[in-house]
């Protein structure tokens, strides 16, 4: 279920026809018993009850794996179902996100690769739409929260591998951008965090809307922060080398009007 489809069987992936797919995807996210009139109406949403009941008849009866459905497919009154044997990446997933919302502390870099894949995304029935959301806003938030741990733990590399992945899912999610920064900082990679910082803001100026101020209180600056030349109501984006970090500071360009760059130390090399 996560990333694409696929049915396993001893080993042996097992085709099966479109119509039988969606509903084997259906009851693997529903893993509830479900009613077959509610089932046909949500696989096939527009066609006529009867039609709709009739091609859930058939995708049923496509569905030739031992084991796999719980009720009769012949049984048109019986609800239907995955059974309780059926391993689904999906419902594995749910459990870390569970476990890694918990108080726990971390003490080494957990397996997050179920977190790293939407719910079949290159479908796009209106249903499987709704649950690939509800678990992605799911997943990103579990994957913060470990970033966040692996930081207390001292764990600061992976801390931001995990937040990468957050990000790399929801660039302009302030709370995965945040749990990158404070990584970043703790590892000692200033500059790194202020241009994750300088990104999320250009991002949010150029397609979200209003910049976000929400991330300029992770850096101990001394002095106002962002320093934005302003005129009247309309301030101008920040370039990076507006940022003031201790022992970094602006050099000059070589071109006027060339974009400033960060340095280290007293001096800037040739100048």
């Amino acid at each position: 279920m996560l990333g694409s489809f696929g049915l396993t069987s001893d080993g042996t992936t097992v085709p099966l026809s479109v119509d039988s797919r969606r509903v084997v995807a259906y009851l693997a996210v529903h893993r509830r018993p479900q009613p077959r009139a509610g089932l046909a109406a949500d696989l096939w949403p527009g066609v006529p009850a009867e039609a709709a009941r009739r091609l859930l008849a058939e995708a049923l009866t496509g569905i030739d794996v031992p084991g796999l459905l719980v009720g009769d497919p012949a049984d048109e009154a019986a609800p239907v179902a995955l059974a309780d044997e059926v391993e689904v990446d999906l419902s594995d997933a749910m459990l870390l996100v569970r476990a890694f919302n918990g108080g726990g502390r971390l003490t080494e870099r957990p397996a997050v690769d179920l977190l790293s894949e939407d719910i079949l995304p290159a479908w796009t029935s209106p249903w499987i739409a709704v649950e690939r959301e509800r678990f992605r806003q799911l997943r990103l938030a579990a994957l913060e929260e470990v970033s966040l741990k692996l930081t207390a733990a001292g764990l600061f590399a992976d801390a931001v591998q995990i937040a990468e992945i957050a990000v790399a899912a929801a660039p302009s999610r302030e709370s995965a951008r945040r749990a990158l920064v404070e990584a970043l900082l703790a590892k000692g990679d200033v500059v790194e965090a202020v241009a994750q910082y300088d990104a999320f803001q250009e991002l949010l100026r150029t397609s979200v809307g209003p910049e976000s101020a929400g991330l300029e209180g992770l850096f101990p600056f001394a002095g106002a922060w962002p320093m934005r030349p302003s005129m009247g109501g309309f301030r101008r984006p920040v370039q990076r080398s507006a940022v003031v970090l201790p022992g970094l500071r602006a050099a000059r360009p070589a071109t006027p009007g060339a974009p400033r760059r960060l340095v280290s130390g007293g001096s800037v090399p040739g100048r």
